[in-house]
């Protein structure tokens, strides 16, 4: 049985520096609208190291961790209970980042395989999601259109199990200060700037092991 404490062994080294390129003020394509949209959820000369315009603790910024042995590169472990995600790379190590998970008995924890992704997805809030707080999400029940303000941010891995959308997502949020919280409806959020470095690495048909937020509870390998 594998548990949040099996895979990460120590902290290392921390992400090289990536400067965003500036974006046209007035995109006339959908590509250039994500461009503009990108730019605007990304501080300026953007480390992901460093940069923390979100008031966020340190220790949620992105940083390279060693990894155990034996876990696949390409699959994603979320610590429910540290709050963080981890992308297992190919060398040994592990990009870890500051998450956000469900509140209260929203999370679901489990196995899931990433079934797609989307740039800029639109939303629409879950049937069950209108029921319980038909304030905040019946105004929703057509669909939100992407943008900086959607729920689902910037970029979405949809999660499956089997061949069936069980409608959790790992995702970004116009809510970036809401990481390291209990603060969504059951999905994994992280700040958009993180998720869009985080969304080119992983390849559809990945495995996303959802930890227990339960120190006494052992999650499945």
């Amino acid at each position: 049985m594998l548990t949040r404490r099996h895979f990460i062994l120590t902290t290392t080294a921390l992400f090289s520096s990536a400067i965003v390129a500036p974006v046209s003020a007035a995109p006339s394509s959908t590509s250039d609208r994500w461009a503009a949209w990108d730019a605007e959820v990304t501080p300026p000369d953007f480390d992901p190291a460093r940069s923390n315009p979100w008031g966020l603790h340190p220790r949620f910024l992105p940083v390279r961790v060693e990894a155990r042995d034996g876990l696949r590169a390409g699959d994603i472990h979320v610590d429910a209970i540290a709050r963080y995600l981890y992308h297992i790379q190919g060398d040994g190590t592990a990009m870890r980042y500051g998450v956000a998970i469900g509140r209260g008995g929203l999370y679901a924890p489990g196995r899931f395989t990433v079934g797609r992704k989307a740039k800029w997805p639109s939303w629409t809030p879950t049937q069950n999601m209108i029921r319980r707080e038909p304030e905040t999400y019946a105004q929703f029940a057509g669909g939100m259109p992407p943008g900086p303000m959607n729920a689902l941010g910037s970029r979405a891995l949809y999660l499956y199990v089997g061949n069936r959308d069980t409608y959790l997502r790992i995702h970004g949020t116009p809510f970036p200060r809401s990481v390291g919280m209990r603060a969504s409806s059951g999905c994994v959020r992280m700040v958009m700037a993180h998720i869009n470095g985080l969304y080119d690495r992983v390849d559809t048909g990945v495995t996303a092991h959802l930890y227990p937020a339960e120190e006494s509870v052992t999650a499945r390998s």
